[in-house]
């Protein structure tokens, strides 16, 4: 039995560091093109992978840039649904956890929210944030005026996340957190 989980264990290993080259080599590619522009030969070479490797992991190139941000929604909605329950929302706490968890994931959500990105992202990051921020209590259903106030909360959280992730020398994950969140208080006095 121990021979079989030290096997298990080596597979795994191997498992994640093909997925981790695969990986880093989609990002490098898409730092420069889009995604439409990728083939499996060009990321398989650069990955340094044979291409049946590429296809026991992935259907095609979509498929693999699918899966890696239904990882980071994931991950996403795990901190929404942590930090913004119904008993204590705290935006500065949520924003401070996105904003490390961006840190974590900087060059994956760089070039997916940059030039060669992928809007379809973005839009789905927009339709999260959308969709909570009616769980924050200050925000009330009734008023007329929410679509524009939602609209401008929206643009401008994307906004400075684009712009941090663009930033030569960024500010601290925690920092540009309080920047964000002065802001949308700020934003939530409209109402």
């Amino acid at each position: 039995m121990n021979e079989t989980g030290n096997n298990s264990n080596v597979t795994d290993r191997r498992i994640r560091r093909t997925r981790a080259l695969l990986r880093q080599g989609l990002i490098q590619l898409m730092e420069t093109k889009d995604i439409k522009d990728i083939s499996v030969k060009e990321l398989s070479d650069l990955a340094d992978i044979n291409r049946g490797t590429f296809y026991l992991h992935y259907n095609d190139i979509y498929d693999m840039l699918g899966k890696m941000e239904d990882e980071l929604f994931t991950e996403f909605n795990e901190i929404l649904d942590r930090t913004l329950t119904t008993e204590a929302i705290s935006s500065e706490t949520t924003l401070q956890e996105i904003f490390a968890f961006l840190e974590r994931n900087r060059d994956f959500a760089k070039v997916t929210m940059g030039p060669h990105g992928d809007l379809a992202f973005v839009n789905r990051m927009k339709g999260l944030v959308k969709d909570r921020i009616y769980n924050i209590p200050d925000v009330k259903n009734g008023n007329q005026d929410l679509v524009y106030i939602e609209s401008f909360i929206i643009s401008g959280c994307i906004g400075i996340i684009e712009t941090w992730l663009n930033h030569p020398s960024p500010k601290p994950p925690e920092e540009i957190a309080a920047m964000c969140n002065s802001l949308l208080m700020k934003g939530l006095h409209l109402i």
